[in-house]
């Protein structure tokens, strides 16, 4: 199924699109490191870092609507020049030490002009699917890969950073970022395969343009779940830092959540080989109980080998839940509108990870390890209910385009 997909998408667009993803994952951590390095204080750095995700949470949604309105190339090209010079800039900031409102107000401007890669990846990826009459499975096949190079960039990302801050600066990792959007981020844009998500002239009238563009009401559901997968990505992450340092070991933090991410990614890539007839609907909803079942064993975890087992078993639930969301979202959305959804669901990860992250931070603070797994132990819970409670509505019809097989040169 795979080769199909490879075959697809081309020997090239994987690759770019993962390294021009991969400075999104970089940036976050970094600039906490950079700020913390070079201001010596771990609340300014908190500070940029949430202005940094605030920035992102705003307007990747706004860039993802630009796309949709005039298509990936010239957004994607301005998002990733001016995302390199912010990325840059917040570099030069910190290091010239500006007071906490100058560094919040460049953090803020690198996290909204990210040039969202990985949704927009995604939603290219299924338009060349769609284009060349690609059945359910492959474009399932095709979501389940894009969810992978999601996971892996988000277990690198940090890695690289926390490498070169550890055998240099962690200037050199954002330098590093701001070099991968300038040359990747362009690349990306300027691969053929752009031209398959580029908007089609329509000659119908205003209202029944408003027609296609009207989301239903369970997108925005699927929204919300993302926020709470969010929320369980900042709770858990707050929970184990708490729990490796009461147990003596806080460099294994960062160990046993990239362990994590590689079990997401991994369960990820099979994802591809569940049946058809198992609908996405079934597929969400089992996601979600599994996110329950396994995130409640946290909650009583108390030596360093029973975290790393919990944990890695507890990242087999969240690939299936993120593809199953994303494949929801491309079934239920009107195409003018899916890159803009994609980046909001994006955009939702990282808002509910910032907020869970401060608030869990506060509570393991207070409270110990546990009370920060029970915060994700609650948006695992909420999730479960949002899968319940929806009402699903009428799938989008697959629209019958031209064949893309130009676009998928290169």
């Amino acid at each position: 199924m795979y080769r199909d997909t490879l075959s697809l998408l081309g020997p090239a667009l994987p690759v770019v699109s993962f390294l021009a993803r991969l400075p999104t994952a970089m940036c976050q951590l970094g600039s906490l490191l950079l700020v913390a390095e070079t201001s010596g204080s771990l609340a300014t750095a908190g500070l940029a870092s949430g202005a940094l995700a605030a920035g992102q949470t705003v307007a990747g949604p706004v860039i993802g609507r630009l796309t949709d309105r005039h298509g990936q190339r010239g957004v994607v090209l301005v998002a990733s020049a001016a995302n390199a010079a912010a990325v840059t800039a917040l570099v030069l900031a910190a290091l010239a030490q500006l007071s906490t409102p100058w560094l919040m107000g460049v953090a803020a401007l690198a996290g909204a002009s990210v040039p969202q890669a990985g949704p927009l990846a995604r939603t290219r990826s299924v338009a060349l699917a769609r284009r060349a009459g690609a059945d359910e499975r492959t474009v399932g096949a095709v979501l389940s890969f894009e969810g992978t190079l999601d996971e892996v960039s988000f277990v690198l990302g940090p890695a690289f950073v926390g490498l070169a801050a550890a055998l240099a600066h962690p200037a050199a990792a954002l330098l590093l970022a701001a070099l991968l959007l300038a040359v990747f981020g362009t690349a990306f844009a300027l691969h053929p395969t752009a031209r398959a998500t580029a908007p089609e002239p329509s000659g119908s009238t205003r209202s029944g343009a408003a027609e296609r563009g009207r989301l239903p009401g369970a997108a925005y559901v699927l929204r919300g779940t993302m926020v709470l997968q969010g929320a369980m990505f900042g709770a858990s992450q707050a929970g184990i830092t708490a729990l490796t340092e009461a147990l003596g070991a806080p460099a294994q933090a960062g160990i046993v959540y990239a362990a994590m991410g590689v079990m997401s990614a991994v369960v990820g890539l099979s994802m591809a080989a569940v049946p058809a007839r198992i609908g996405l609907m079934t597929r969400w909803r089992a996601a979600t109980a599994a996110l329950v079942v396994l995130s409640v064993p946290l909650l009583a975890v108390g030596s360093l080998g029973a975290l790393y087992a919990v944990v890695v078993v507890l990242g087999a639930a969240y690939a299936p839940h993120l593809i199953t969301v994303f494949g929801l979202t491309e079934r239920w959305v009107p195409a003018p509108r899916l890159a803009e959804s994609m980046a909001f669901l994006t955009s939702g990860i990282v808002a509910g990870q910032a907020l869970a992250l401060a608030v869990s931070g506060r509570l393991a603070e207070g409270h110990g390890a546990p009370a920060a797994f029970a915060v994700a132990v609650g948006a695992a819970v909420a999730c479960a209910v949002l899968s319940w409670t929806v009402r699903v509505p009428a799938p989008v019809p697959v629209r019958k385009v031209r064949p893309a097989a130009a676009e998928r040169s290169g």
